[in-house]
């Protein structure tokens, strides 16, 4: 792959598309739709970072309405704020490995969520219909438990 600095970069229509239809699959997942937005915007950059001027000036979208999305990305561990040297203005970016990091992350969660499911099984009864579903989410979780940590190092070799 030739070096980032001599790829053709990639049209701007091109990019205001894909950031929509990027922007609404995670919406339909469930993030916020600005949130959504501000990820793809950022994730299909060829500079591979941008400031809140960037951004607003990219998706007509407030200060405001940025500052927000961009707080919660960064909560969820999906974007990156960082400050070059002799600037005032921070930079937002979406580090090469997310997916494998947001997945690190999840281990607590998914950990949480086979603890709460187990527990609820217990709670509700075994028997019943409720019970036997929330065994069922358990069993899941605890199949990730055990498989997550083999794919994530399958995947960083892979990527080595």
């Amino acid at each position: 792959m030739p070096p980032r600095s001599r790829r053709t970069p990639a049209p701007a229509a091109a990019r205001r598309a894909f950031v929509e239809t990027l922007g609404d699959e995670l919406t339909r997942a469930g993030m916020n739709r600005m949130a959504a937005r501000v990820f793809a915007a950022l994730v299909s950059t060829d500079e591979g970072r941008l400031t809140a001027a960037d951004l607003q000036e990219s998706l007509h979208a407030s200060a405001g309405a940025i500052s927000g999305a961009v707080r919660y990305l960064e909560q969820v561990h999906m974007v990156e704020r960082s400050r070059p040297l002799g600037s005032r203005r921070d930079e937002f970016s979406v580090a090469d490995d997310i997916w494998y990091e947001g997945l690190l992350h999840r281990g607590s969660v998914v950990d949480r969520w086979h603890e709460v499911m187990a527990d609820g099984a217990v709670q509700l009864g075994a028997d019943t219909p409720a019970g036997e579903r929330l065994a069922q989410m358990a069993d899941f979780f605890a199949f990730l438990q055990v498989e997550l940590p083999a794919l994530l190092e399958k995947w960083r070799s892979q990527r080595d």
